[in-house]
C-alpha cells in the first residue's frame, strides 16, 4: 500500500500485524487531510492477513494535530461536512476491521489526541505530552474528541484541558487514563508490537466483538446491555475456532492464567 505521508508494512510470521506510521516529521505529524482520507482508505482496504495494527509516528512526535495551515474560512455547512469526514476517517480506525494500539511518543495534541482516543490501546514513552489548544485559538476539536476523550477521562479533565490549556505529561496521561502502558522513553513502538502480535492471536470474532459491541454496550441501558452480552456470547463461542480452543484448554493444550 502507498499513501503520501504514511509508510505502511507488515510485520509477524503471517503478516498479521499492520504497522501504520504518520511520515510528516516536518509538521510533527500534524494531520492534514489528505493524511486523515489515507488513514480512512487504508483502514477500509486492510490485507486479510492482518489481525491487530499499530499506528505510531516518525520522528520525535506521535502527531502534533491539525495542520493549521490547511484551516481555511468556511462557512457553517461546510465546516459541518469537513467534520463529519473526519469522523468517518476515525470511526474506521475504532470500528474498523482489526483492534489498534498506538505507540505515543513527544506530542500527542489536538488532532494528535483524537486520532488516539480513536484507538484501542495506547502506550506512552516516557516523552509523550498530552494537550487540546483549541480553546485557545477559537476553535473546538471537531475529530470526535469531545465523545472520545471524555470516555477516557471525564468531561471535566477534558473541560479544564481546553479552558485553560493543560498540559498533562506522560505520567498525569497514565494515572488519568489517556494510556494504559506508560514504558521507557523511545519504548513506545517495541511495547506497542508486541501487544499487537499477542493481540493477533485472538480468535477474530472475540476481538470483533470487543472493537464493535463492547463500547456500544457500555452506553446500552442495563436490560438492552445484557440482552446485548448474551447475543454476543452465544455468536463467539459458536465459532469453530472458539470450540477448538476451549477443547485444547479442557485437554490441558493451552496455557492457563499466570500472574506476570
Amino acid at each position: 500500500m502507498n499513501y503520501q505521508d504514511i509508510h505502511f508494512e507488515l510485520r509477524g510470521d503471517h503478516s498479521e500485524v499492520a504497522v501504520v506510521r504518520l511520515a510528516r516529521t516536518a509538521k510533527r505529524n500534524a494531520l492534514s487531510d489528505g493524511l486523515i482520507l489515507a488513514l480512512r482508505d487504508l483502514f477500509e482496504q486492510m490485507p486479510a492477513s492482518v489481525r491487530a495494527a499499530v499506528i505510531d509516528g516518525e520522528g520525535p512526535h506521535f502527531c502534533a494535530g491539525l495542520d493549521l495551515s490547511e484551516l481555511q474560512e468556511r462557512d457553517a455547512g461546510q465546516g459541518l461536512h469537513h467534520s463529519r469526514m473526519w469522523h468517518a476517517a476515525l470511526d474506521r480506525v475504532q470500528y474498523g476491521p482489526v483492534p489498534v494500539i498506538a505507540a505515543l511518543h513527544g506530542a500527542v495534541v489536538g488532532g494528535g489526541l483524537e486520532l488516539a482516543s480513536a484507538c484501542h490501546i495506547r502506550v506512552a514513552d516516557a516523552s509523550t505530552f498530552y494537550a487540546l489548544p483549541e480553546g485557545s485559538r477559537g476553535i473546538f476539536v471537531g475529530g470526535g474528541g469531545a465523545v472520545r476523550i471524555p470516555k477516557l477521562i471525564g468531561v471535566a479533565r477534558m473541560t479544564d484541558m481546553m479552558l485553560t490549556g493543560r498540559v498533562y505529561d506522560a505520567q498525569e496521561g497514565e494515572r488519568v487514563g489517556l494510556a494504559q502502558y506508560l514504558v521507557p522513553e523511545g519504548q513506545a513502538f517495541d511495547k506497542a508490537l508486541e501487544l499487537a502480535l499477542r493481540v493477533a492471536q485472538n480468535a477474530p470474532l472475540t476481538n470483533y466483538a470487543l472493537m464493535h459491541a463492547l463500547p456500544r454496550i457500555a452506553e446500552q441501558p442495563a436490560d438492552q446491555g445484557l440482552f446485548t452480552e448474551a447475543m454476543m456470547a452465544a455468536i463467539a463461542q459458536s465459532a469453530p475456532e472458539a470450540k477448538q480452543r476451549l477443547a485444547d484448554f479442557l485437554e490441558g493444550r493451552a496455557a492457563k492464567v499466570r500472574k506476570n
